[in-house]
């Protein structure tokens, strides 16, 4: 399932608040960051798993850098700190579709 049928079975209200609640137990996580920071890249790697048709998330990896910079909103993080969010949520919306 790609595009729409995925968008449709991950709920972003539900993601929003896993995410919201477990950010600061990833190692990844800068001390002293927040959720603010971080927010925008799981947001991110859930739409960017939605377009991947089925494309592994280090195939898609170098695409999703270049869009990173529009994407990010009001978050502080380069591409750099923001992959590894990105690519946790990507992760689980592939298992929560997987289910």
């Amino acid at each position: 399932l790609a595009g729409k049928g995925v968008a449709e079975m991950i709920d972003p209200t539900v993601e929003d608040a896993y995410w919201r609640d477990n950010y600061s137990t990833r190692p990844y996580v800068a001390s002293g960051s927040s959720y603010d920071d971080y927010g925008p890249a799981y947001r991110f790697g859930v739409d960017a798993y939605g377009r991947a048709e089925g494309r592994s998330f280090e195939d898609a990896e170098a695409e999703l850098g270049q869009s990173w910079d529009g994407a990010r909103g009001t978050s502080n993080l380069d591409w750099a700190r923001a992959r590894d969010a990105s690519r946790d949520s990507w992760q689980r919306a592939s298992d929560t579709i997987r289910r």
